[in-house]
Formats: C-alpha cells, structure tokens, sequence
C-alpha cells in the first residue's frame, strides 16, 4: 500500500497530466470543454465544490 502526498493547489493542469502520466485532454470543465493546460488544480478544485 503505497502513500502519496495530496497534490497542491498551485500546480498547474499540465505539470499534473505529465507526473502522472495522464493526457491533458483528460481534464474537462462542466460544459464537456477541454480545460486550459495552464489552469490551477486549486481552480478546479473550488468549481467542483460549487
């Protein structure tokens, strides 16, 4: 059982995709959209509280 840090919320869409070996267009906003590779996790995270 491995142990993992929670990813921290200035970390960009893109940066995340490459350390875990997951494609950008994976990320989508609530409109089906792709998500800009630029965009924060922290941003993502607040609209998905919403």
């Amino acid at each position: 059982m491995g142990l993992f840090r929670k990813t921290r919320d200035d970390c960009t869409i893109k940066t995340f995709a490459k350390k875990n070996g997951i494609p950008e267009s994976a990320f989508r906003n609530k409109d089906g959209k792709k998500t800009r590779n630029d965009k924060l996790i922290g941003t993502m995270r607040k609209e998905g509280r919403k």
